[in-house]
């Protein structure tokens, strides 16, 4: 019976291992950065929902003010796991500090031209804004990337005052 002799080549020991070590990187960055848009996205939710718990409560002029459809927004945020230990006071202008919050409550007048005669109607608008840190962006200045250090969300609802 004929056996098989399998001669490996020296040269090629450690050849996995290598590979390994210079691809392995570059995959966890990819893998934490889909983690990362998976976090600014379910936050971005949070913004847009907390928005408009606080509006539906704003529209309520006779029960609530607009200081607790604020407070709304804000308990919101915080059940949704949005850090709000940065609160910026509103109304939102400024420079975006990593981890800030900021709501603002505003009622308004708009005029709906298209009928005749034209109609005005009261608002609330609610505003929110969210400035999300990542994770990944440290990282990422690591192999030569730029710093994305924070990423704004904001979100606004109108609703109407009946």
């Amino acid at each position: 019976m004929a056996t098989l002799i399998s001669i490996r080549p020296n040269e090629e020991r450690g050849q996995a291992i290598v590979e390994l070590a210079l691809t392995l990187p570059l995959l966890l960055l990819i893998v934490m950065g889909v983690f990362d848009f998976g976090l600014l996205f379910q936050r971005f939710e949070v913004v847009t929902n907390a928005a408009r718990e606080g509006a539906r409560l704003a529209v309520l002029t006779t029960e609530y003010s607009t200081t607790e459809a604020r407070a709304r927004a804000i308990d919101y945020l915080n059940a949704g796991g949005v850090p709000t230990t940065n609160i910026r006071s509103a109304p939102c202008t400024g420079s975006p500090v990593a981890g800030s919050v900021c709501v603002s409550v505003t009622s308004q007048t708009t005029t709906i031209t298209g009928t005749s005669p034209a109609k005005t109607v009261d608002e609330m608008v609610v505003t929110v804004e969210f400035d999300h840190q990542h994770f990944i962006g440290p990282i990422m200045q690591l192999f030569g990337g730029a710093g994305l250090v924070t990423t704004p969300l904001r979100s606004t609802s109108r609703m109407r005052v009946e």
